[in-house]
């Protein structure tokens, strides 16, 4: 067992919840053997000043834990050369607190493009002049450089293609371009307040990233929330997942050239979006869920808005299914491409629709369920295929799974008026990390808070630093003029990427 395996690794106590231990000099290596033979799942990787820490989960079951190591003279081993997830996560910690990661197989700077005024000027022109993409070689293989910057409005990256005709050899990412310094900001930041920029890591997951930043606050401070605000913060979770869900599939047709289904998909999005904003005061939910609780209630009236519209969604979801089932030409385009295959997302821990597309049934409401979800569990979708065809199913499914859960939520929905609580400050430094599951996936936030009620150390990690390089593997073998598909069917986030 996991637990039994590094038993012996000193506790750290002030961490509340999941247990986090202190490895030897020697432990980092037998991490790294445990995660290479696939015992153990990468949920995150990130440092400080004084350590570098790793979550992991035991696919056996057991509960997650966080291990850490002392950074020595500025450096600290790879995980890397053991399991190939830590790679990107080990360039962003080289970037990000200037600590050595000897033998990373990678060591290219990752967010740091070479343009931070307080980085060292030799790193400067190390990350401007050193960036080299991988070589591909072979007879008539040919590069198309797509991006940074592309049409329409969504956000910057870079995607360096190798070709055979039109016939994709290799993909290679380069992101960063919205870096934002988020761990940086959250440093020194009140506790209440580090919500607001938590919720805008990633402003398509508001709700989600502001969950999992006040879970880890919360169980960290040791504060109970009120039963109504844990029960309004899954009924705002559910909405927010049903309208990322209905923009990805008509997204995902428009690429096929279906507009049809995109605009039947953006309308419902749009209902979901108006009725949102008049329930809770913003499309988007903004700045509803902090820590304690959350601002915005749900009157009589609101409950009746939200299922007027679950009403209106479940007529409709069978009729665009049937629709999507019975064209012929979009099937052509979705079924068989970029085929993510179950072992690669069982090895990157892929969450969300990518992991469970592809095999991979892990949803932390249900492996790892928190209130309210230990009593009100979602039903879940896996498949195997792992094509584009195989996510829209999965969307699909998603949209309906969170129409009847909402349902559930509205009928349980615990009486009374106190909706936050109050935070006391401890009496030392606390600290905690927390899970929480988004549309794209499994969102983790670690916290250490200070007796003075200010954020010492946060780092927040989207699912898709785990999905965008198995992106780069769905891919290989599809022709160009597929990708936009292929990338929509991933929907990565940049923004909540790069930090």
């Amino acid at each position: 067992m996991f637990h039994s395996r590094f038993s012996d690794w000193p506790i750290v106590t002030r961490h509340q919840g999941w247990p986090r231990r202190l490895a030897p000099a020697d432990g980092w290596r037998a991490l790294g053997e445990a995660l290479r033979a696939d015992d153990l799942d990468l949920l995150g990787l990130w440092g400080d000043v004084e350590c570098v820490h790793a979550a992991v989960l035991e696919r056996s079951g057991a509960a997650p834990c966080v291990l850490s190591l002392p950074v020595w003279d500025g450096r600290v081993p790879s995980l890397g050369v053991f399991h190939a997830p830590a790679i990107r996560l080990e360039r962003a910690l080289q970037d990000l607190h200037g600590i050595e990661v000897t033998a990373l197989p990678d060591p290219r700077p990752w967010l740091d493009h070479g343009h931070w005024p307080t980085r060292p000027a030799r790193d400067r022109d190390r990350a401007q002049a050193g960036f080299e993409f991988l070589p591909a070689n072979g007879p008539a293989l040919h590069q198309i450089p797509v991006g940074p910057v592309h049409a329409g409005i969504i956000e910057p990256g870079h995607f360096r293609f190798s070709a055979h005709g039109e016939m994709i050899v290799r993909l290679e990412q380069r992101l960063g371009y919205t870096h934002k310094g988020v761990e940086r900001l959250l440093a020194g930041c009140e506790v209440r307040a580090g919500h607001r920029l938590a919720a805008r890591t990633s402003g398509d997951s508001a709700v989600a990233f502001a969950w999992a930043y006040s879970r880890a606050v919360e169980t960290a401070l040791g504060v109970q929330v009120p039963a109504r605000a844990t029960w309004l913060r899954a009924v705002m979770a559910e909405l927010e997942r049903i309208a990322n869900h209905l923009g990805d599939i008509g997204a995902i047709c428009n690429d096929a050239s279906f507009a049809l289904m995109h605009n039947e998909c953006g309308m419902l999005r749009e209902q979901v979006l108006r009725v949102v904003d008049g329930c809770f005061g913003h499309r988007l939910m903004m700045d509803c869920l902090v820590p304690g609780g959350v601002i915005a209630d749900l009157d009589p009236a609101g409950s009746g808005r939200i299922g007027r519209l679950l009403d209106h969604i479940d007529r409709r979801m069978p009729e665009l299914i049937e629709l999507y089932d019975n064209t012929a030409s979009l099937q052509d385009r979705t079924v068989g491409t970029g085929r993510l295959g179950s072992e690669l997302a069982a090895r990157f821990a892929c969450g969300g629709v990518i992991g469970r597309a592809s095999g991979r049934a892990f949803d932390v409401r249900c492996q790892l369920p928190y209130a309210p979800y230990d009593v009100v569990m979602p039903a879940l979708t896996v498949l195997q295929e792992g094509d584009v065809d195989a996510r829209v199913r999965v969307r699909l499914a998603e949209v309906s799974a969170s129409t009847a859960l909402i349902r559930r939520l509205l009928a349980g929905l615990p009486a009374g008026r106190s909706l936050l609580c109050d935070l006391p400050a401890p009496a030392e430094t606390r600290e905690s990390t927390a899970l929480v599951e988004g549309f794209r996936g499994d969102i983790l936030a670690y916290v250490r808070v200070a007796p003075d009620l200010r954020i010492e150390s946060c780092h927040l990690r989207d699912p898709s630093w785990f999905q965008w390089p198995v992106l780069e593997a769905a891919v290989e073998g599809n022709i160009v003029a597929d990708f936009p598909l292929c990338n929509k069917s991933f929907n990565c986030s940049y923004s909540g990427h790069d930090l």
